[in-house]
Order: C-alpha cells, then structure tokens, then sequence
C-alpha cells in the first residue's frame, strides 16, 4: 500500500467503534494534510464490531440504553436520534422500525448503529480539510517495530487465491490501536466448545441462528447475566419461546429497567471518606462501603425525590467517579484485583440498566410463577455431553451442586482483560516487546498515560502509538474512577477519541514538536488583565466549536477567527518573542484547554453543550 501524497499517515488498528469514533475526530481537527487509514481485518465488523454488526444483531436487540445517549459526539447529545429520524436509509426496515419516530428516551435496535456511524464517516471524510484523506484498508495488524520517526506495521491479509496469507509492511507517523474485546475460551466449557448445543459468542451470525431456529419448547441455559444475556433471553421470548430459560449467575445480579422519561444526570454528592482510611481487612473495607452506600442513596432519596428508585444506585456510582481514584490508591494491587474480579457484574449493575423493551419481556417470564426465566445462583464448573445428547451444565450452588442439561448453553463469560494473556497476535508481539505493558493494578488493559499514550516497561512512551477503548480499562478505572462498562464502552470512547486524535495532531502539526505543559500559561492568564482573559477566553470557545463542527467552511471560518484571536493576544512573559513560534505555542495550549472542556465528565453531555453554548450560532456570523 502506497501513501496517498506526501504527508504523514496515522493508522488506525480497528474499525469498529472506537477505530471509527477515532477516525471521525481526526477528519474533523485535522488542519494539515494527513492520510488516515483505518485497518479492520473483518470487514463486517466496520463501523461496529462485535456489539453492532448487523449479522450478530437481528432487529429485537436494542441499545441497552436509551437511544438519546447513542450520539458518538459528547457536545451533540440528540445526533443519534436525529439521524435515525430524518437521514437513515429505512427502506429495508421492518415493522415497527419502519415508522418509528425515535425519541430520546426511547429504544432503538443495535444493528442501524453501523449505518450511523458509515454515514457520520463517510461526512466527516467529505467535510475534511484539503489534503486531509481517508484510506480504509482490509487487514490483521500482527505487529508493530517502532523506529525513531514512527512504527512499522505488519499487516497479513488474505492471498487473492485464498490460501497462504500475504503479509506486508505499512509505514505510519502514528498507530492508533483501536481492537476492541480480547476473548478467551472458558475453561468450564472446554469440552463442548465446537458442540452445536454450544453458542460461544451470541453476537455472531452463527450464534443468532441458532438461537431462532431453536424449538419453542427447548430448555436453554444461559451463562452469565451480564446484559448481553438479556439479549439472548429476550430474542428467544419475543420469538415466542415456551420452554425453561436458565440464567445463571455467580452473583445473582439482576440488572434494573429505566423508568419512563429517564435522563442521564450527575448529582454532586460528598466523598465517601470513611472509604478514605487505610484499607486494613477486605471485611472492613467491605463493610465501610456498604455503610457509606446505604448513606448515599438514602440522601439521594432524601433530597432528590425526583430521582425514580430505579435510578438511584446510577445516580451514587455516577457521583462517587471523581473520589473513586483516591480511594483505589489504598487498596492493595492484590485485593484491587481480587475484588474487581469477585464484584464485576454487580459494580455494572449498579452503574447502568437497561431499557424497558429489553427488560419487560424477561421480568414477566421470571415474575409469574410458572414463568419461563429462572434465575441459578452460582459458579459453573463445567459444561459437558448429557447422556440423553443434550449438555449438562454442572453448577455449584449454594444449597449444594446441581446439574442443567439443556438443548442449547449460550455463553456471556469469557472476556481477557488480561493482556498478558491475550490471544490476538498484535497483542502478544506488543507486549513481548515491552512495547506494552499489562495493567498493574487492575490486571485489565495496558498502561497508558492521561491522553492515551502506550506505556512501555519504564514508564515512558514507547512509541507513536496510543489505545482507544478496550485496552485502556484498568487505566479508566485507577485514573478516572469509571466502572463497569463505562470503563470501556461508547460514554469512554467519545471522551478518548477526542484526546487522542488531537494529540496525534498536535504531535504531526507542531513544528517544535510536543508542546510544554500548558497549566503555567493557564495560571498566568488567570492573573493578567482582564483584557487577555477575555481573548484567551473567546479563543478557547471559538476553539471548542470548530472542534464541534461538521461543516468544513465553518471550521475554516472559525479557524480564521481563532488565527485572529491568538494574534491579539499579544507578548506574555511565558512566551516566545519569535511571533510565529507564539502563536504555534498558543494555538497549541487553546487546543488542550479546548480539549479538556469537551472531555469534561463532571457535567452530562447536554450540560456541557449548554455550558460551551454550542446552540449558539452567532459566532458564525461576520
């Protein structure tokens, strides 16, 4: 593969939805001319991956939350919805689809998410600067050599006769790895794993199959209750299924239906500072939190009636984020580890629900008292062939073990987020290199620094490479206090999309090269007159928009402002005299200011695009 001209290339290792979010952010900031190439080695995963493929998502699987949170722009809360309603292709959409107006609090199916993302791509390439170009390429990155100016990435792809794979190294200024889920076999299945009762991963075309081709009257078990199994359950009901539906759950987690109306919102509550004490035992630390839990969901319900019951455990996880670091530092690595692990399921369940069309569905089967839904509580020891030549599930409950045979055992569990132990070959080569680092505290993901960079094993970057979504788990959760899903999931990705993609700019366009720590210039301004606060202020603003906006004669008109703006700011003492160096150092520190704002996760999205004034069009106007 040959470059596009002569300007640099970032290139993205993924196409689905973190690779895809990455790419529409790069279009969009780039100023200079840049190629982007975005690497998938599945083609139907483009623009989706596992969760959103439209081969693995018939149309009953819905977002498990609301479609106005769907939006893969922060400061766009509704683009989602307003996408679905007036842009997207329905022409092949079934009932109800078809005639839906899509609300924001309502539901909407999974699978038109990779038609989304396709169009605010394929937008985001048209509206690019000149010189500003996107390559999407087939292709497994297997490996990466980084160099002084760069990486070297090897790339295996398909022969054109189909038989030996061709590899073929491609040159890039930067590496984005954007790879999403790392699976691992389950041990307690290893001897049904190619069994055609077993369903490994139920977001695949085979597994969905299976699925709706299955009797009505079959006994199904289905393991782990993390919410992809609500998916399964939910498909199998809705197609009218009749016979016994086993969920079982090492924890017994149910996960809760939003209330009609919901909203996301942040509630500001104190800190936890018993949680702040030396940790001593796992049985203190245990008890400390559910004392100060049990306080702060009765202040919520004390003082924010508003609040649905439904929605208060949310509201709590929410507001504890910011403290969440601070307490995590005095947990031993060893029990940090051993407690994410033990607790996984119920921290997500207690950070987000799901929506009612997914949830009415299965709580009437387990409500009624010959309901289909049963709920197993316990650990499952193994999976294996049945006398009868069905599957037995052997689980070992807390009343003693029991065994389940059923026609059909879908699997939820199997996730590494050990990356020492990760299957993919990228991984392993990266990590064998010291090119990357397995988390150390969680155990999840790899190190990486505050905007993404990947750690190598002395603590500095180690190269032009920087992770999006998946990989940088463990890091969300120590740095940023995120659980559950939010580690990893479309809320972390908006942010880190666009921390990433503009500082792979900033590192291409900078003529000095990575710009210094901007905090002195910011502490500086805060003191100076009022009059360099104000422009600094307007800069910073008029920055944020035209990272906002979709249109490139609007990014060029406000670029043309901002390049106005920094000039009449004139000389301050942390500042080159050389006028051109100024204002390339300035322009630099009101893109990380600008940056920051839009990845503030203090407010919710839509108060940040009230607090920006994004609705505001008057800037636009001479």
């Amino acid at each position: 593969m040959s470059r596009t001209g002569n300007r640099p290339r970032v290139l993205i290792v993924g196409a689905g939805l973190a690779g895809t979010a990455t790419a529409i952010r790069l279009l969009r900031f780039a100023r200079r001319p840049v190629e982007i190439v975005l690497l998938e080695r599945r083609s139907d995963y483009r623009s989706a991956g596992i969760a959103y493929h439209r081969d693995g998502n018939p149309w009953d699987h819905v977002f498990n939350i609301q479609a106005g949170r769907m939006s893969v722009f922060r400061e766009d809360v509704l683009d989602f919805v307003r996408w679905a309603n007036t842009e997207a292709d329905r022409r092949d959409w079934p009932d109800p689809w078809a005639g839906l107006e899509f609300a924001e609090q309502g539901p909407a199916p999974r699978r038109i998410f990779q038609d989304y993302l396709n169009d605010r791509l394929a937008e985001a390439a048209r509206e690019a600067a000149p010189g500003v170009v996107l390559v999407e390429e087939d292709g497994e990155a297997v490996d990466v050599d980084v160099r002084p100016s760069g990486a070297d990435v090897t790339v295996r792809r398909t022969s054109a006769d189909g038989r030996e794979p061709e590899c073929e190294v491609l040159p890039a200024d930067h590496v984005v790895l954007a790879t999403g889920l790392e699976l691992k076999e389950p041990p307690f299945a290893a001897e049904v794993l190619t069994h055609p009762s077993f369903v490994r991963n139920p977001y695949s075309a085979a597994g969905v199959r299976k699925l709706t081709e299955l009797p009505p009257e079959a006994t199904v078990a289905i393991v782990g209750t993390v919410l992809s199994a609500y998916d399964s359950a939910g498909l199998l009901l809705r197609q009218g299924h009749t016979g016994p539906i086993h969920l079982i759950s090492r924890s017994g987690t149910i996960f809760r239906t939003y209330p009609d109306g919901h909203e996301h919102e942040v509630l500001q509550l104190p800190c936890p500072k018993s949680l702040l004490e030396p940790y001593g035992s796992r049985e203190g630390f245990l008890a400390r939190v559910r004392n100060e839990w049990e306080t702060a969901c009765a202040s919520v319900a004390r003082h924010h009636p508003e609040v649905a019951p439904a929605v208060v455990a949310e509201r709590v996880a929410k507001a504890w984020e910011p403290y969440l670091p601070e307490i995590i530092e005095r947990i031993p690595t060893a029990e940090l580890r051993s407690l994410l692990d033990e607790f996984s399921t119920a921290i997500a369940a207690f950070r987000v629900g799901a929506v009612e069309y997914t949830m009415a569905v299965i709580e009437r089967a387990m409500a009624a008292a010959d309901g289909s839904v049963r709920l197993v509580v316990g650990r499952v020891d193994g999976i294996g062939p049945a006398a009868s030549g069905r599957l037995a599930v052997s689980v070992a409950a807390p009343e003693g073990p029991r065994s389940i045979e059923a026609d059909l055992v879908v699997c939820n569990v199997g996730r590494e987020w050990d990356y020492g132990k990760a299957r993919q070959p990228l991984w392993r080569n990266l990590v064998g290199k010291g090119i990357a680092v397995p988390h150390d505290r969680t155990g999840r993901g790899v190190e990486v620094d505050a905007k993404g960079a990947l750690l190598g094993r002395d603590g500095r970057p180690a190269g032009p490479l920087s992770a999006v979504g998946v990989p940088r788990e463990g890091d969300e959760i120590v740095r940023n206090g995120r659980t559950g899903a939010f580690a990893f999931n479309l809320a972390a990705i908006k942010n880190q999309s666009i921390a990433v993609a503009a500082r792979v700019l900033e590192r291409l366009e900078s003529g000095d090269g990575p710009a210094q720590n901007h905090s002195p210039f910011v502490r500086l301004v805060s003191n100076t007159e009022d009059a360099v606060r104000a422009r600094w202020e307007e800069a910073v603003l008029l920055e944020v928009r035209r990272l906002a906006t979709r249109s490139r004669n609007e990014r060029e008109l406000l670029d043309s402002r901002l390049d106005t703006c920094i000039r009449s700011i004139g000389e301050l003492p942390v500042l080159p005299k050389d006028a051109s160096r100024r204002r390339r150092l300035l322009r630099t520190v009101v893109n990380r200011a600008a940056v920051d704002r839009l990845t503030d996760v203090s407010v919710t999205p839509r108060q940040l695009r009230r607090e920006l004034d994004l609705e505001n069009s008057e800037y636009l106007e001479e």
